[in-house]
């Protein structure tokens, strides 16, 4: 699985209008589920999120993470991660099946509210508006490939 991750002082994501998942501090996670993965890899995937130390602590350094400061995950299904960039027109035959895309995408939600954290989400497949103020900014790449 991959997953962008921003640090955000607040973070929504709109569908035909409606809010359907709205976050004030914390992050937001662009998630993709690539062919093969597995729930391991989307439990692996959660822990390494909702544990990053992205967060100032009082001296301001990046010490603190997401169940430290008592954060909000915004979840965002983005399939768009797994694009082939060899050419111009990406491919994305690697990202996994709709189906199964959607089914991780639950998992990995589910595992990060296991955490003890509050997760809102987007609506996997609609055409989604993402509205977010980075913090920082502060943009981490993850990719559960050879874990």
């Amino acid at each position: 699985m991959r997953a962008l991750v921003q640090r955000v002082s607040q973070a929504s994501v709109t569908v035909d209008g409606t809010v359907a998942g709205e976050i004030g501090a914390g992050l937001l996670v662009l998630v993709c589920a690539m062919r093969g993965d597995t729930e391991a890899q989307s439990e692996w995937l959660a822990r390494k999120v909702v544990n990053l130390r992205i967060f100032s602590d009082d001296e301001g350094r990046m010490n603190r993470s997401l169940v430290d400061i008592g954060g909000s995950a915004l979840v965002v299904s983005q399939f768009t991660l797994a694009a082939e960039t060899k050419g111009n027109r990406p491919g994305f035959s690697s990202a996994a099946p709709p189906d199964e895309g959607e089914r991780l995408y639950e998992h990995f939600s589910g595992q990060v509210r296991g955490h003890g954290v509050t997760v809102a989400n987007g609506i996997f497949g609609a055409d989604m508006k993402v509205a977010l103020v980075n913090d920082g900014p502060v943009t981490i790449w993850l990719d559960t490939e050879g874990k």
